[in-house]
């Protein structure tokens, strides 16, 4: 069950306040019934008309995309910059599930269907994310520990659940972790590396979740596929 308005607004033909306009002014139907109440729930059976034309509900799309550096993770950007949304060919009104840095890469979720979409994001789904980062110095095992135990990030205490040390370069005294987070914080994987002394220079994500990157390069991506979201969906608590 949903908000009416948000069912309008889902089905592109209007904004989320111009659907609570139509409502109140008795422009909406459920079941032949004029609805004036905001908040009032609908179903997928419910029939709903605005105007006295029935709306059309918006098919769910879901996809994964292996984000380039140098794009935005934004449905829009004022600066005219290339965003996420401009990488994939559909007329949905698709948004990114969470978001990464304009210089990061890797694994990035987009749907219109923000139940789906809420339950990836919330911490009870302890919905592991991996990235890939490329460190300033080489890390060891004091600070691996740390980065496992927790750092406190606005207020909060935030934890790798995994840290794994993949590749050392002496000559450039720079090294390759991998670490898997739960939580969605703003920078997290840059913050929690900071706070234990190291800058990351570069930074992939490689998985979130079920989903990884497999044979997508730079700037691919591919439709999720019906299984893949019922999964996600078993997670909802």
């Amino acid at each position: 069950m949903e908000r009416l308005q948000k069912v309008i607004a889902a089905s592109g033909i209007s904004s989320r306040r111009k659907a609570e306009e139509l409502i109140l002014n008795g422009k909406v139907k459920v079941n032949g019934e004029v609805i004036r109440e905001l908040g009032t729930k609908v179903s997928e059976k419910d029939r709903i008309e605005v105007n006295n034309k029935p709306i059309e509900k918006e098919v769910k799309e879901y996809y994964l995309l292996n984000k380039p550096r140098g794009v935005v993770t934004t449905t829009s950007d004022d600066k005219q910059r290339k965003t996420v949304i401009d990488l994939i060919q559909t007329t949905a009104r698709i948004y990114p599930v969470g978001r990464l840095d304009y210089d990061t890469t890797g694994a990035l979720i987009l749907t219109n269907d923000g139940e789906f979409a809420n339950i990836i994001m919330h911490p009870a789904s302890e919905i592991g994310k991996t990235y890939v980062a490329k460190l300033k110095g080489i890390i060891k095992g004091e600070q691996i520990n740390k980065l496992k135990d927790g750092i406190e990030l606005d207020g909060v205490i935030v934890k790798a659940s995994r840290v794994k040390l993949k590749k050392v370069d002496s000559k450039t005294s720079s090294c390759m972790v991998e670490i898997t987070i739960h939580e969605g914080k703003n920078h997290q994987v840059k913050r929690m590396f900071e706070s234990v002394g190291f800058l990351v220079d570069k930074l992939k994500r490689e998985r979130i979740g079920i989903f990884d990157l497999k044979n997508l390069q730079s700037g691919e991506y591919r439709k999720l596929t019906p299984k893949e979201v019922a999964v996600i969906y078993s997670l909802k608590k």
